[in-house]
């Protein structure tokens, strides 16, 4: 069966019970800044496994895709943009598919949680980029992990990735590179881990998604 046939079969399939040993960190690479034009071009995220109080990161348990996008499609190329993120003309020309590229993402997933660091632009790219692709949107809950560091650690003033990644200590040798960037993501949380399992119990995932909001109300 092949990777988009499994997609659909599970995503049109009974909802099943959210992965609580399993959460999914993530990142994108994109072709620019407004989630409502740019084009995915990149995926990649990894697994970090729950072991009571602790999550350790799986770097086994990770994933990787750029989609495919023809010379017609990618217009004219910004070279800036490019320059950020790595992922130049030939890349994209020799990406996977985009429903199949999606769709493997899919199946990476699985019932997990997904995480990433300022998630609503992360979320609405990949959901706008099934939805192009005609494929159903994954039912995956999300968390921000930004308001999750914020509320967990509210004597810290980093807003920014890189603000935080300092203030911890956390190395990245590539920022901007959605692999890169995904073991940083996975580093802060697992960072985190220790006042996270104190401030949500035995509660899962769902307790984590009202902290964060509750600290995003309060922000806000």
């Amino acid at each position: 069966m092949s990777a988009l046939s499994s997609w659909w079969q599970r995503l049109t399939g009974p909802r099943q019970a959210v992965d609580e040993q399993r959460w999914v960190v993530l990142d994108v690479e994109t072709s620019g800044l407004d989630a409502q034009r740019a084009r995915l071009l990149a995926i990649a995220a990894m697994g970090v496994h729950r072991e009571g109080g602790r999550f350790v990161i799986a770097p086994a348990d990770s994933f990787e895709v750029v989609l495919r996008y023809t010379q017609a499609e990618e217009g004219a190329p910004d070279r800036d943009n490019i320059l950020l993120h790595g992922i130049g003309v030939g890349a994209q020309r020799d990406g996977v598919a985009r429903p199949e590229a999606l769709a493997r993402f899919g199946a990476f997933v699985g019932d997990a949680p997904l995480l990433a660091f300022h998630a609503p632009f992360d979320r609405t790219m990949i959901e706008r980029a099934c939805r192009l692709e005609g494929l159903p949107v994954p039912p995956n809950p999300w968390l921000d992990l930004e308001p999750l560091a914020g509320a967990l650690m509210p004597q810290v003033r980093a807003r920014s990735l890189d603000e935080w990644m300092a203030e911890l200590g956390i190395v990245c040798a590539a920022r901007h590179e959605a692999a890169a960037d995904t073991m940083a993501t996975a580093e802060l949380l697992q960072r985190l881990a220790p006042r996270l399992s104190v401030e949500i119990g035995r509660g899962g995932f769902a307790a984590a998604q009202r902290l964060a909001h509750n600290r995003r109300w309060v922000a806000g």
